[in-house]
């Protein structure tokens, strides 16, 4: 086990307790029902789920019958989510779990998963929050089956670009739009998780423009097979501006997935 410094051990309470029953979060509302869509989890299976925090995904995936491997740097966020597993989080009817296991350790470094033993990997809501993508992904290239996939869901990188896109409001044509001042340029951003409160309570954010995602998976032997786009589920308050509101939100996704296999 390699431990290092991450500032998402100082939001792991946080994360954990959003996540802990799930409902009304874009991870379970949006995601978990698209992903469980597209990675079909069942038994016989072995799934990796990287820089899976307090492990959410990684139980809900377990549930469905497969062998899932939860994988993050944050220790606090492994301890809450083997805590969650023990609790009965990835069985119906509780008791101790066969089919879920958890490390701490960085997801460009996974030594104890061997080489071509992983059916499927998945990366959910973390890559833009990891540095070294290309390490990332030589791990995923070396632990995955000839037939094996990788599964990537990230903020969309042309729409939430960190402090350089927000909602606009034209009050002449009556549009809602989505402002983007940068995308090309790759940026490390500092995100205040509480504004307002603790300064020190951050996390550090990775723009890439997608030309970069594309061109590391390349690099890294995978090719692309699927593109989604995702939406919010979150309607606006009712009132003069909803239309605007509702047709924005149909409009500009929140999400992007792509699924990529190894090149033969």
């Amino acid at each position: 086990m390699i431990k290092k410094q991450t500032s998402w051990g100082n939001v792991a309470l946080w994360y954990h307790e959003l996540l802990k029953n799930g409902k009304g979060t874009y991870q379970h509302d949006v995601i978990l029902p698209q992903i469980v869509r597209l990675l079909e989890p069942k038994k016989g299976q072995t799934v990796l789920d990287l820089a899976c925090g307090p492990g959410f995904f990684a139980r809900e995936f377990a549930k469905m019958g497969p062998k899932v491997i939860g994988i993050d740097i944050a220790e606090e966020l492994i301890l809450f989510a083997k805590k969650a597993t023990a609790l009965g989080g990835a069985t119906p009817t509780g008791g101790k779990v066969q089919n879920l296991e958890f490390f701490v350790t960085p997801a460009d470094h996974i030594p104890m998963i061997k080489n071509k033993s992983v059916d499927a990997v998945t990366i959910i809501l973390a890559l833009q929050n990891i540095e070294n993508m290309a390490g990332v992904f030589a791990e995923c290239s070396r632990v995955l089956k000839a037939d094996g996939r990788l599964l990537l869901v990230l903020n969309h990188p042309a729409f939430r670009v960190p402090k350089a896109s927000d909602w606009g409001w034209d009050e002449e044509n009556k549009i809602q739009y989505r402002r983007v001042d940068a995308y090309m340029s790759e940026a490390r951003v500092k995100i205040d998780m509480h504004p307002g409160d603790d300064p020190s309570v951050h996390t550090w954010s990775f723009h890439r423009p997608l030309q970069i995602y594309m061109k590391a998976l390349h690099k890294a032997g995978f090719s692309v097979t699927r593109l989604e786009e995702w939406i919010s589920n979150r309607q606006g308050p009712k009132g003069k501006r909803f239309a605007a509101s509702e047709k924005a939100r149909k409009e500009i996704p929140l999400f992007l997935f792509l699924e990529a296999f190894m090149a033969s």
